[in-house]
């Protein structure tokens, strides 16, 4: 007969799990604000301290910053609302005339749809009021809270990380400083790289396609070119959608416009994807293509939008972890060297300080 015998050790263990499982589910939302919350001020975190270098006080030096990143959010967003209100205006209006145009433009090369009936049977007021209306208004406002929660999350963290990185080295036996110094050095380059990496590659599909368009004539240029550098943020799904809108933009002036700006687009988001993001990213997040696809996808089925914008970082993060993990045991691993950040302040000094033979000393977060 075999005697089974449970400590109550191992019965507080397994309740404590299911606690914290259960406590989990119930707080992820804001478990996902402070995590991005994080993301953020990693990112952020080097002109702080550039700033504070210089002399500024720190609370100023978020604020700047703080300020600066509202004003850039806010003129954008005033570029890019009225103008996609005005097309979606002009679409609803004259949709059964741009059907007929393509039914006409494809029979051409022998395609026989019937476009304009289908597009006489939308119901509009269906689509765009009642409670329909009401949901994207209430998805709108939530979007609105947690952009302004994650912003003074970030703002708080920026302040007090002095304090935080006190707090932290606490928990670290003595003698194990260089290896947490290394370790946030690490997750401050993964994840800080990575945001400024993505400032970059947006910036460039904005000149780049306010180019295209203007030159093509499309209205709107600069909006669809805003459009294009918001989107440029969401793996996978942000090329299509930066591609769609200005072709379908394009084709309410002429088939031959459409065509021209569809084939320019397609070719830019070849360059950005073969040349410019892995000259852009270097060693910085270092992952092969299929465990992108792979955490994009698992993203965007657990957490939807959120999950399909927290992926890359989230597995470079993890990627960090593990590689700390391995070397802790013996194994062989390579670390990223010093990868160049994007639009990231000088740390060259500090560079020099950690090769120089001195101990090193406790970093801030």
């Amino acid at each position: 007969m075999i005697k089974l015998e449970i400590s109550y050790r191992a019965i507080l263990l397994v309740v404590a799990v299911v606690l914290g499982f259960w406590a989990m589910t119930r707080l992820w939302p804001i478990i996902l604000l402070i995590a991005t919350a994080f993301i953020f001020h990693a990112a952020l975190l080097p002109y702080v301290e550039w700033l504070v270098s210089r002399k500024v006080p720190r609370t100023l030096s978020v604020l700047v910053i703080i300020v600066a990143i509202i004003a850039i959010i806010g003129t954008l967003s005033a570029l890019v609302v009225p103008a996609m209100v005005d097309e979606f205006v002009d679409l609803r209006d004259n949709l059964e005339v741009y059907a007929q145009d393509l039914e006409e433009f494809l029979d051409n090369f022998g395609i026989n749809v019937e476009l304009s009936d289908h597009a006489r049977d939308i119901n509009w007021d269906e689509l765009i009021s009642g409670q329909v209306a009401v949901d994207y208004g209430q998805r709108a406002l939530t979007i609105l809270l947690g952009a302004m929660t994650v912003m003074v999350l970030t703002a708080y963290l920026l302040v007090d990380t002095p304090r935080l990185s006190r707090f932290l080295y606490q928990f670290v036996p003595p003698g194990r400083e260089p290896e947490m110094d290394q370790l946030l050095t690490q997750l401050q380059r993964v994840v800080g790289g990575y945001i400024r990496g993505q400032l970059v590659t947006s910036a460039c599909i904005f000149v780049y396609t306010f180019v295209v368009l203007l030159i093509a004539g499309v209205p709107n240029a600069i909006a669809f070119a805003v459009l294009a550098a918001f989107v440029d943020i969401i793996p996978l799904i942000g090329a299509t959608i930066a591609v769609v809108f200005p072709t379908v933009a394009a084709f309410q002036e002429s088939p031959t416009q459409a065509i021209i700006v569809l084939a320019l687009l397609l070719l830019y988001q070849q360059f950005e994807d073969r040349f410019l993001t892995p000259r852009v990213y270097g060693q910085t997040l270092n992952l092969p293509p299929l465990v992108v696809l792979i955490a994009v996808l698992a993203g965007g089925q657990l957490l939807g939008i959120a999950g399909v914008l927290l992926a890359m970082p989230a597995a470079a993060i993890a990627r960090v972890g593990f590689d700390y993990w391995r070397e802790g045991r013996g194994l062989a691993v390579t670390l990223p060297g010093p990868a160049e950040e994007p639009f990231a302040p000088d740390e060259a000094k500090a560079e020099k300080e950690a090769t120089s033979g001195h101990r090193p000393r406790r970093r801030k977060m």
